[in-house]
């Protein structure tokens, strides 16, 4: 049976490539550490220069973001999180981030759902979710050759 199969597992996160993200590609970069298609969560890490300012966005689901380094904000808000400050997201928000400060930011970020980049009206511009994620991924091991891990595997 499938579910004799499912075990904990140990991920090598260090071996994991820091994959740019466009438009931000010399400022953005995201290390996917799991995706999981039944509950459409994803597991990244995120660095940013501290001068980034990404899009305004909205969350489908909750979100977890917990920082390594750095300071960021969000523009709608007036707290900083710096290191060791724990976010909690409520599904349904909208928020823009911006670095604060001269260190550059790492965040682990635990995504449930679809995180959309909308405009000034509302509409969705873009959307990424654990498949675009993993695709992300995917594509960036293929151009640079390098053997990826099965980011969505339930078992060890």
């Amino acid at each position: 049976m499938f579910f004799e199969k499912i075990t904990s597992a140990l991920i090598d996160v260090e071996s994991l490539p820091w994959v740019p993200v466009a438009p931000y590609k010399n400022k953005v970069f995201v290390k996917a550490i799991k995706v999981d298609p039944i509950r459409g969560e994803w597991i990244t890490l995120l660095k940013t220069t501290a001068d980034i300012e990404l899009p305004r966005h909205h969350h489908s689901g909750s979100v977890h973001v917990y920082t390594i380094s750095g300071q960021w904000k969000y523009k709608e808000h007036d707290w900083v999180a710096k290191a060791g400050s724990f976010v909690f997201e409520t599904a349904g928000t909208q928020h823009t981030p911006i670095g604060v400060g001269t260190e550059e930011v790492v965040t682990l970020n635990i995504v449930q759902g679809d995180w959309n980049i909308i405009d000034d009206a509302g509409r969705v511009l873009v959307t990424e979710n654990w498949r675009t994620v993993m695709q992300r991924y995917l594509d960036f091991c293929k151009a640079n050759n390098i053997t990826p891990v099965d980011i969505s595997s339930f078992t060890a």
